[in-house]
């Protein structure tokens, strides 16, 4: 089985001279999803958390709209990558036969292979009202992230995507060479557990690009947040989803792009909807 990271040697210099040393690098390899037999996209990816890759790539590409409709999923390892292989039900391989385009996705692309500008530029969901959040929660949350990162602290090369609520911190973080592919392994890995994503937050360590808004809409996250900041496009189309965006999220605070309604200072500012206990048991028992 293939390591998310590799030790390599290497040449240091400074400026007090040349040495050698080693380094932990993460791996990169080509993951293939295919659907009833027929290749749909080739990503580089990081080789760990394949399965939520798969189910998570699957929601955010509209292929699946529940891990029930695929029917097996198998992870087969070739000699030049992964090939992660499922067969979906009767009505949503019809769909896909209809739409089936093949995508090659070099590392963080997110729209690679994509054939037009509507398909581009599709509507996010639409977001209910979702739960509020006090900003001191918010900083607390982006806090954590780091000490959770083990894959970045070993290579210092890869991005996260991590899922947060109130009662129980961070409950499923996610890692890999490509932000896009870490957000769709988040996605997988709460659709397993059958996490309701806005009872918390999405915590985010790259730039916020409109793919990344599209996906956090496809999970049905109501808030948002980034250590970096977010391009226009995004911030449109996290406005028009009813979205809350925070971005450039520091130790000392951050920065709120759209509805803002969701965050507030001082006490507690939670709604009831539901219980998020129960959610992490779920992630639990599903070993995540």
């Amino acid at each position: 089985m293939m390591k998310p990271a590799r030790i390599v040697h290497r040449q240091i210099w400074r400026k007090s001279g040349l040495s050698a040393g080693i380094r932990s690098v993460p791996e990169e390899t080509a993951i293939a999803l295919t659907y009833n037999g027929g290749t749909h996209a080739v990503m580089m990816a990081t080789p760990q958390d394949l399965e939520d890759f798969a189910i998570g790539f699957s929601l955010s590409e509209g292929v699946i709209s529940s891990v029930a409709d695929i029917q097996s999923l198998d992870i087969v390892r070739l000699v030049d990558g992964v090939e992660l292989r499922m067969w979906l039900s009767g009505s949503k391989a019809d769909r896909l036969q209809e739409r089936r385009r093949h995508v090659a996705g070099p590392t963080g692309c997110g729209l690679c292979g994509i054939d037009s500008i509507t398909e581009a530029m599709r509507p996010a969901a639409v977001i209910g009202h979702g739960r509020r959040f006090t900003s001191e929660q918010i900083m607390t949350a982006m806090q954590s992230l780091p000490l959770l990162q083990k894959l970045n602290m070993e290579t210092r090369a890869v991005h996260a995507a991590a899922f947060w609520n109130f009662k129980s911190g961070i409950v499923a973080l996610r890692e890999d060479v490509g932000r896009h592919n870490a957000l769709d392994k988040l996605s997988g890995a709460l659709a397993r557990a059958s996490v309701v994503a806005g009872e918390g937050i999405i915590l985010l360590t790259s730039r916020v690009s409109v793919e990344m808004v599209q996906k956090s809409a496809a999970i049905g996250a109501s808030v948002m947040v980034s250590v970096s900041a977010p391009t226009a496009l995004a911030i449109r189309m996290a406005d028009a989803a009813g979205i809350t965006l925070a971005a450039i999220a520091r130790a000392d605070g951050f920065e709120v792009f759209t509805h803002p309604f969701r965050i507030s200072s001082g006490g507690v500012a939670v709604s009831p909807v539901g219980e998020c206990s129960a959610q992490s048991t779920k992630l639990q028992q599903a070993g995540i």
